[in-house]
């Protein structure tokens, strides 16, 4: 406890006194005026430097860089199929009418590089000119917290900006002591945002690097990834007969996967179709592993990305498999989709159906360890060739059908919880294509995830 002493030590320290005897008025006692000599402390100052720090935070934004690497990536981009032009017209070229046109088609992606290269270089002499005026102001802050140090006679100021400094390197040590505990999980069909309420979108729409090959596919986002790939995005095509696959296409942002640049290949088999190829379109990727229907066989395998080893385990006894069980609609059946994984708050699911289920849709959740197991199983009466896909949310199964070749509808609804199913959900999604082969939700952006006629899209879902 501190001593009034002590007190009385530092208020002396922190005023300077003048004091005179002066007289009552009743002539009997003496009392002491006390003036402080110091210059009181510029708190409207130290208010303004807050005030200016706030505004370059808000002038600075991470935005600001990604706009230049979008530039940059797209320049990149335009550059190598300007090189490719001019390979070809230097192999090809006939003299004639060939020439003429490759000339012309060289002509305008030099433009396009052209207004890149302006676009970049504007960006880039505006993000100098923002940098000079905050450095600028950062001197300025810096010249006046200076200042502001010399009437701090006390050091309250330093003492009190140490005691946050320690605080924080405490903070440091025991997080890394500690292992943070991740969130309890929703329990399954309650979803703290509320019910699914309508889809906005498409947020993305592009084709994917491979051009209009590969009609069939997914795409999407790892909703539990390991450290240093929470933005990774991951992307599958059949680039056999548009049911095979054999490796996993990595991207390490939004924006790379978008242009088409700087991917990386992960090979599960060694040819294509074999013993642990991929099978279908609707696959999915949690917790750096793989999920997806095996190859000729009724069973779910799991990749490890990191270790690079297929584990599996089989589904119930006479489950669809081989395009028994396909989705689709009136005008198109989406081949060998008998089996589809989706992803949400709890972990992985697994949606498929049977001879002995009359072919209505039967959902499975997925243990994921390695081996993969099926936990609990639920029943539906949804037949599974009414439906063009699937996906989870909170625990609860939707599905949609096809409307027309511009809209796609979430039509039903099976909560795992209460086992209610309903009819009449009637939420559109806004296609760009007319097929949709996959569709998974992820819980960490709450966003839908489609690959439709060889286009990737997502959108945005919101919950009421």
């Amino acid at each position: 406890m501190k001593s009034p002493l002590s007190s009385i030590w530092a208020t002396a320290v922190f005023l300077t006194f003048s004091s005179q005897p002066v007289q009552s008025a009743g002539g009997k006692q003496c009392v002491c005026q006390l003036k402080n000599a110091q210059r009181p402390f510029p708190m409207d100052k130290l208010d303004n430097i807050g005030t200016m720090a706030s505004q370059c935070n808000r002038t600075i934004t991470p935005n600001q860089m990604e706009e230049m690497d979008v530039l940059t990536l797209g320049l990149q981009t335009r550059l190598e199929q300007l090189k490719d032009s001019m390979a070809v017209l230097e192999k090809e070229d006939d003299g004639e009418l060939y020439g003429a046109v490759s000339l012309r088609i060289i002509e305008l992606e030099l433009a396009e590089v052209m207004e890149l290269m302006a676009k970049l270089k504007r960006k880039t002499q505006s993000n100098q000119q923002l940098s000079q005026a905050t450095s600028g102001q950062v001197q300025n802050m810096m010249k006046e917290m200076k200042n502001l140090e010399e009437f701090d006679h006390m050091q309250v100021m330093k003492k009190h900006w140490e005691n946050q400094r320690i605080n924080k390197d405490l903070a440091v040590c025991q997080q890394g002591l500690q292992v943070t505990p991740q969130p309890p999980t929703p329990a399954q069909g309650h979803c703290p945002q509320g019910q699914l309420f309508s889809v906005s979108g498409p947020r993305t729409y592009t084709l994917t690097q491979y051009g209009t090959s590969y009609p069939y596919g997914a795409w999407g986002k790892d909703p539990n990834p390991p450290p240093g790939k929470e933005g990774m995005h991951w992307l599958v095509a059949l680039t056999s007969s548009n049911v095979f696959a054999n490796y996993v296409r990595q991207y390490s942002t939004l924006t790379t996967i978008v242009l088409g640049v700087g991917p990386t290949d992960t090979v599960i088999a060694s040819s294509n179709p074999t013993t642990n190829t991929i099978q279908g379109p609707n696959v999915v990727m949690y917790g750096d592993a793989l999920y997806y229907g095996c190859y000729n066989t009724p069973s779910i395998c799991r990749f490890n990305m990191t270790a690079r080893t297929v584990t599996n385990v089989a589904l119930p006894q006479n489950s669809g498999f081989n395009n028994k069980f396909p989705f689709g609609h009136l005008e198109a059946a989406y081949v060998y989709s008998d089996l589809d994984f989706a992803t949400d708050e709890s972990g992985v699911w697994v949606i498929y159906t049977s001879s002995e289920n009359f072919g209505n849709i039967i959902v499975s959740k997925v243990l994921t360890d390695s081996p993969p197991a099926l936990g609990k199983t639920w029943k539906t009466s949804l037949h599974k060739r009414t439906a063009t896909n699937t996906f989870m949310a909170c625990g609860v199964l939707y599905a949609t059908r096809y409307v027309d070749k511009e809209t796609e509808e979430i039509f039903y609804s099976f909560d795992t919880v209460t086992g209610k199913e309903r009819y009449d959900l009637k939420i559109q999604i806004k296609k760009m294509l007319t097929n949709v082969q996959s569709l998974n939700y992820n819980p960490q952006d709450r966003m839908l995830y489609m690959y439709s006629d060889a286009y990737i899209l997502s959108y945005d879902v919101i919950f009421r």
